[in-house]
């Protein structure tokens, strides 16, 4: 009954590791996560080194370190227009879920799933995460950096920082952020060359879908709150890739 407080076991050394950086994180005096966003991210680094070991964990902590970073390109003159992230950056629980529910159900579907079905979901598991750091490093990189930006449904110029606006500048850092990451995973042996290619693909598919969502349907419904949208967009970046994957086997 103790095997599971052993020092060789995963989710021992799972709980050991997160309590540790997060522990750490929890003293700097720049904060990343609110008290509850640190809480919810333990529970997240315990099931992804559970479930994938450290190369999981290694993809979500480049997630988050990324994701945090890029937060703060322009932040200044985005603060002074209106269109930042919320708390400057600083993310908090449904942050947390919204960007890594996804992932995390396709880290414990790889317990349960055939041998022959785990390395889709282990694609799903880091093309959901490059879809994110996407659609996050499109957003910030186009409100600070976008020369135009225009409304994905009808291609007419909008002001930044409007649901649903891209920009060439960010679509471009989008796509590189999901490739950077894919490859990072490749490099690890999580997933296989042609796995960098459907990673940026599903990346590249879900973002558009979230933009149109965006723009047609996030402001008229207020129960789609922006980390419900970000769920919807990460699981269709998920179920995209494993559908390629699939189809590449």
């Amino acid at each position: 009954m103790f095997d599971y407080l052993t020092l060789s076991n995963p989710w021992t050394i799972a709980f050991a590791v997160n309590a540790f950086l997060l522990g750490i994180a929890w003293f700097l005096p720049k904060k990343l996560l609110t008290p509850y966003g640190y809480l919810n991210a333990l529970i997240l680094g315990v099931i992804v080194w559970g479930t994938l070991g450290w190369r999981g964990y290694l993809v979500v902590m480049f997630f988050f370190l990324w994701g945090s970073a890029i937060t703060f390109v322009g932040i200044e003159l985005n603060e002074a227009e209106g269109i930042a992230e919320d708390r400057s950056g600083v993310r908090g629980a449904g942050n947390v879920w919204g960007s890594a529910a996804a992932a995390t159900i396709c880290a414990i579907a790889i317990l349960f799933v055939p041998e022959s079905l785990k390395t889709v979901f282990v694609l799903g598991y880091v093309a959901s995460f490059c879809t994110k750091i996407s659609d996050t490093t499109a957003s910030e990189v186009g409100k600070a950096y976008g020369k135009t930006t225009y409304l994905i449904t009808t291609l007419k110029p909008v002001p930044r920082g409007t649901e649903g606006a891209v920009s060439l500048e960010g679509t471009l850092a989008g796509v590189a952020g999901s490739i950077v990451l894919a490859v990072i995973a490749w490099g690890i042996g999580m997933i296989s060359p042609i796995g960098i290619l459907w990673c940026a693909i599903a990346a590249f598919i879900a973002t558009t879908v979230e933009s149109l969502i965006g723009a047609t349907l996030e402001s008229r419904f207020t129960w789609l709150t922006n980390d419900l949208v970000n769920f919807i967009n990460t699981v269709i970046g998920a179920i995209v890739s494993i559908a390629l994957g699939l189809i590449a086997i």
